[in-house]
């Protein structure tokens, strides 16, 4: 079909990973629901869903999960990992994350802020010198030669929330894209398939290599004055390593998932694991066609390099560990992950003064470190969502979290998301109505 890679690539780009980011979130019900999920039997409008939801000309399987404060959480997991495997779908069952990355490189940002290694308004150019003197188009996707100065450096801040002026080439459109792709500045994975030129180019090696590459883009915006989204966390990746004087990788295993008992996160799936890798599909004019089968999958290989804002795979069970580690302010299982100041800043609204944030379904959010933070009547929701259909959040004030796994792109190509809220608010009212 000669439209099929124009549909994958709407999996990646801005309306379709901005669309998803509150699909989990607990909106207008959290004191509700810190009061209700004490009870019991938390889930049944939400299994209900995913059960409707999983079948011929829908989805293989599905699995989501909700957490009150301090407690394991309650998973649903309904239906098998591909069409055509029958391994079922399991709290423990490989997805790929993709930008639910980003608030994990943020929480390992905060970690060295934290320790005095590093500032947030520190210019990053005082690590990687190569970005001291930026250069910015005078039109946004616009001409890469008719440029101006940035009046200001980028900051460990603007990496943080989007708003260094970095591009993407999963937003930007125009010479700007053919640049990054010349250059190798594809900080992801999708597929082995070609499907009509959608395998675009190849990812550069190394993390040393992305930022030098990166380095010589030219910036879409000045630095602090839009929220635009950026390769700014995959950037942030090759800041932690000039610091901490360790792999991106290595660090994130020892700062974060070992001490977490995240003990399934990585960058590259073992093999001797597959078989809990699900397949990733591509939903086309309602198909779901196969683009990563999970016994054949990319994600088996060595990537390019530890990309810190959509390269790795997770397990609900393990990125709920995450989520609980941060609504217990960086302790879980009597254990210190990360400190609390460090939580407390990255989930907080780190936005540069006079910059709004994204707007996500609803009234604009503010953004900490590598995430959507609430405002108003939101305040204290933290998270973020990945372009295959998962998300996961917090609430920092009531100490819950949700989340739901899929395997899909684009993300908004089926109405599942939108109805997990709907169905996680019904949940919460016949609770209240049980009181």
């Amino acid at each position: 079909m000669k439209s099929d890679h124009r549909v994958l690539e709407a999996a990646l780009n801005r309306r379709a990973l901005l669309q998803l980011g509150a699909a989990a979130g607990l909106t207008g019900l959290l004191p509700s629901l810190a009061q209700a999920a004490a009870r019991p039997d938390m889930l049944a409008n939400v299994r209900a869903l995913l059960t409707r939801w999983v079948g011929p000309g829908k989805f293989p399987g599905l699995v989501a999960s909700l957490g009150r404060p301090g407690q394991a959480p309650e998973f649903v997991s309904i239906g098998s990992q591909g069409f055509t495997d029958p391994d079922p779908m399991t709290p423990d069952t490989l997805f790929r994350i993709y930008s639910m990355t980003k608030p994990i490189t943020g929480m390992a940002a905060m970690h060295l802020i934290a320790q005095g290694k590093m500032a947030l308004d520190q210019p990053v150019h005082e690590v990687l010198p190569q970005f001291k003197d930026m250069k910015v188009q005078n039109t946004y996707d616009g001409s890469i030669t008719a440029l101006h100065p940035a009046p200001r450096p980028i900051t460990m801040r603007h990496l943080l929330t989007h708003t260094s002026g970095l591009g993407y080439a999963i937003v930007q459109r125009g010479p700007i894209v053919q640049l990054m792709e010349r250059k190798g500045l594809i900080p992801g994975q999708v597929t082995r398939l070609p499907i009509n030129g959608f395998t675009r180019a190849k990812s550069i090696s190394g993390l040393k290599a992305f930022a030098d590459a990166l380095a010589q883009v030219p910036l879409v915006y000045d630095p602090g004055t839009h929220w635009s989204y950026s390769m700014g966390l995959d950037l942030m990746g090759h800041v932690i390593e000039v610091l901490s004087g360790k792999a991106f990788d290595q660090y994130l295993k020892e700062t974060i998932f070992a001490p977490a008992g995240m003990k399934d996160t990585v960058f590259q799936v073992p093999r001797a694991d597959a078989g809990r890798l699900a397949t990733n599909y591509g939903v086309i004019q309602g198909i779901f066609v196969a683009i990563d089968e999970g016994s054949r999958s990319l994600f088996l290989e060595k990537p390019a390099a530890p990309f810190g804002g959509a390269g790795l795979v997770s397990t609900p069970r393990d990125y709920d560990r995450f989520l609980r580690m941060l609504a217990q302010f960086g302790q879980i299982d009597g254990r210190r992950v990360l400190s609390e100041k460090a939580v407390r800043l990255g989930t907080s609204n780190l936005l540069p003064k006079g910059v709004a944030g994204p707007t996500i379904m609803g009234p604009v959010g503010g953004f900490g470190a590598g995430g959507r933070v609430g405002l108003g009547p939101e305040a204290g929701v933290y998270g973020w969502a990945g372009a295959a259909g998962t998300v996961g959040m917090v609430d920092m004030v009531h100490g819950l979290r949700s989340q739901i796994f899929a395997q899909f792109m684009p993300a908004d190509s089926m109405n599942l998301l939108p109805e997990f809220q709907t169905a996680l608010k019904a949940d919460v009212l016949a609770l209240l109505e049980k009181r």
